[in-house]
């Protein structure tokens, strides 16, 4: 049979790729979880040593510091390309040296940092490739996709027992050269060339403005923080966050000097040349200048996307949005396992239920809430799939109220039933509301600013995560799994009361022309 000339062939399909490019994201988090602790082990490394493998994870953490970079040289695919053969030539070292050393930690810190680069390379490309009605479907893909990445990783982990690891460390590489091929293959980006002021005129509009001071002093002390996360610096320095926010203070007065520095000098046509170059840009591109390019604060390269991400109307509630959207659910799920534990249940349970079917479950969700946000609308999506998600809580409320802690004996046939039901809504409904607020995401970004302006995004909602596992340990040992678990349902109403804010944001970034 003749192939159907008005259906697209699959390599032209924006699913696929986005399919096979967020599995090359998946795969290298869970070499890094689940391959390397192993190995590290079966070595005989103490388990101090592999708990300090978790501080080289920060590069996932601190991605938006380099994320300008590629937004500033483009050329998407080449990054996923070059990085995809960086992370298989430390596979190839592996494979070679089975020895243990300072150079395994240096190897292992660069394979994290390319994963990071190749998270910034394809978040950008998948943005731009995507228009906004796709954004739902496409997370839905890229949910299910990243997770069978990651679980790719747990074969070749089984594999070392056939293989040797020297095998098995060959096999992850051909898959990464494989990837960097594919990522070579892709549908190429738009070609355009991004307005940029230059360094040295944003020094100096930032020596102007007390807000965009601010706005880099605040940055700093957000990356303190989180390294502070994982090294834990302010538990063994007396008075460090004063040394942390005098620090910051200081370097705000530096960025500020050096742009004085900067004005004070003759212009000799600085400005009308780089005045010029953006308008050549902007010719070559056959694009009208970018909105913003004469704004050496908006347009910079260094902070240019944080500063226009804060210059948004109504971004304050758009971000306390990000912040609390899926609290309901870090809230409870850093505390969902523990009560597996006192409630009686074995180790295997928990995997099988939990996790293994409770994975297959959230991919399906997710691929179900993508469909459900590509035809009710992003708005109409965060707000019924979020309820949704939050009363999926209620079951684990129902759970705790029925099962008895500790249990007095074998658990029932119909607690194990009632414990195993919420667990599947619960990993359900979590798909659901992510795939709808990852196209939330995706869609208030700038297309030219892709890449830095999502791990921005992305970043202030991991910050919640880390606040939530705190919180959640706090209310479950003070008010009780079942009392917890109720409260956290009711954490979603204040995001949904910020949603007139949210519709604003999403009615700004629209195309001109478009509805919906």
């Amino acid at each position: 049979m003749a192939p159907d000339p008005a259906r697209p062939s699959i390599l032209k399909s924006k699913l696929f790729w986005v399919g096979v490019l967020y599995f090359s994201e998946g795969f290298p988090l869970g070499v890094f979880y689940e391959i390397f602790p192993v190995w590290f082990r079966q070595r005989g490394v103490d388990l101090a040593t592999i708990g300090a493998l978790s501080l080289l994870g920060l590069s996932w953490t601190l991605k938006f510091l380099w994320a300008p970079a590629i937004d500033y040289w483009r050329h998407h695919r080449r990054w996923m390309a070059a990085v995809d053969v960086g992370m298989g030539f430390v596979m190839v070292a592996f494979a070679m040296h089975a020895g243990f050393g300072p150079a395994v930690f240096v190897a292992i810190a660069l394979f994290t940092m390319f994963s990071a680069t190749n998270d910034i390379a394809i978040d950008g490309y998948t943005i731009e490739l995507l228009s906004k009605d796709e954004l739902g479907l496409a997370n839905g893909v890229r949910i299910g996709m990243y997770r069978v990445g990651m679980l790719t990783s747990g074969a070749i982990l089984m594999a070392s027992d056939a293989l040797g690891w020297s095998g098995a460390f060959a096999c992850a590489a051909v898959i990464f050269f494989g990837l960097a091929v594919v990522s070579l293959v892709a549908p190429p980006e738009r070609q355009v060339v991004v307005p940029r002021a230059s360094i040295g005129r944003e020094l100096a509009a930032l020596a102007r403005s007390p807000f965009a001071l601010a706005a880099v002093a605040g940055l700093a002390l957000c990356v303190v923080w989180l390294v502070n996360n994982a090294i834990k610096w302010s538990a063994r320095v007396p008075g460090f966050w004063a040394w942390a926010v005098g620090g910051a203070a200081v370097l705000a007065v530096l960025v500020g000097l050096a742009g004085r520095a900067r004005s004070a000098q003759p212009s000799d046509d600085v400005g009308a040349r780089d005045a010029g170059l953006r308008a050549n840009a902007a010719s070559a591109s056959g694009t009208p200048a970018a909105k913003g390019a004469d704004d050496p604060l908006g347009s910079g390269v260094l902070f240019g996307a944080l500063i226009e991400l804060l210059r948004r109307p109504g971004i304050v509630p758009v971000l306390a949005f990000i912040l609390i959207f899926k609290l309901p659910d870090a809230a409870m799920g850093f505390m969902v396992k523990p009560f597996w534990v006192d409630a009686g249940f074995t180790a295997a349970q928990i995997g099988l239920v939990s996790v293994n079917i409770g994975l297959a479950l959230s991919i399906a969700g997710g691929i179900a809430g993508g469909w459900i946000t590509d035809r009710i609308g992003i708005l109409h999506a965060l707000w019924i799939l979020g309820l949704v998600q939050a009363a999926s809580n209620l079951g684990y409320w129902i759970a705790a109220s029925i099962l008895p802690i500790p249990p007095a004996g074998p658990i029932p046939f119909e607690h194990q039933v009632v414990l195993y039901s919420a667990s599947a809504v619960e990993s359900f409904t979590g798909g659901l509301g992510t795939a709808a607020f990852l196209a939330f995401l995706m869609a208030i970004v700038s297309k030219d600013r892709a890449a830095t302006e999502y791990a921005l995004l992305s970043s202030v909602f991991a910050l919640s995560r880390s606040i939530a596992g705190w919180a959640g340990g706090l209310g479950a040992q003070a008010m009780g799994y079942s009392n917890w678990f109720l409260l956290t349902f009711f954490f979603v109403f204040p995001a949904l009361l910020l949603l007139p804010w949210v519709k604003r944001m999403l009615n700004a970034q629209r195309p001109p022309g478009t509805s919906g």
